[in-house]
């Protein structure tokens, strides 16, 4: 698998984290019945966590190894420039309307690396498509096909992303902490980052103004 000049290949989510231990794999019959994938968490506005207060994370991989998410409303001071002279990439033909587009801070693991979520299309080494209209990619083959001006022409970058072990996402929401609903890919890819929050409580039906500490899920 090529070496990536952002991050190396993830680890499978839960197996092993390298920011420490390795999380106990479960069996087959711990599998859990609450699957989030392609779902958005929506932080609680009762949520004080410094990393994940008035986030919304979008759920790539929810399986009995944990979860795998990016924070898809949390910009860095780095935009699509920054980040592709930083890794020494030369583009050959210009970022197609991505150049001034913000990075993402995904989440407190491996926030050195970066990640790509992206329309799926061309294959690339190291990519999990999670539905027709999402893929993540961990690979530098997607930034060097955006470089060449091949790349997917939606896709969000981030430095970083977040993950929980088996059963802590669950727990956490049992807790009031998080709302869950099915992703849109338009809020995802097309809407201004600072809209990101209230439009995906609003496919809840909430106004976030309006919003009590209880929570609720779909």
């Amino acid at each position: 698998m090529k070496k990536s000049k952002i991050g190396k290949p993830l680890p499978v989510p839960g197996l092993m984290q390298e920011t420490g231990d390795p999380l106990e794999p479960r069996s087959l019959s711990a599998t859990p019945a609450l699957n989030l994938a392609n779902h958005f968490l929506i932080a609680m506005p009762s949520m004080q966590d410094p990393i994940f207060g008035g986030t919304v994370v979008y759920v790539c991989e929810h399986n009995e190894n944990g979860v795998l998410g990016v924070v898809i409303n949390k910009p860095t001071d780095m935009t699509m420039h920054t980040l592709f002279e930083r890794i020494d990439l030369k583009v050959e033909s210009g970022l197609e309307g991505h150049d001034d587009e913000p990075i993402m801070f995904g989440g407190p693991v491996q926030d050195d690396r970066g990640f790509v979520l992206h329309t799926p299309g061309q294959r690339y080494s190291s990519s999990l498509t999670v539905t027709k209209d999402v893929a993540f990619t961990t690979s530098i083959d997607v930034l060097e096909a955006v470089a060449a001006g091949d790349g997917p022409p939606r896709m969000l970058v981030s430095i970083g992303y977040s993950g929980w072990s088996p059963g802590q996402l669950e727990e956490e929401i049992g807790r009031n902490g998080w709302l869950t609903v099915g992703a849109d890919p338009e809020i995802l890819f097309n809407m201004p980052v600072e809209e990101r929050y209230t439009a995906a409580m609003r496919l809840l039906g909430i106004d976030p103004l309006m919003l009590t500490s209880e929570a609720g899920h779909a």
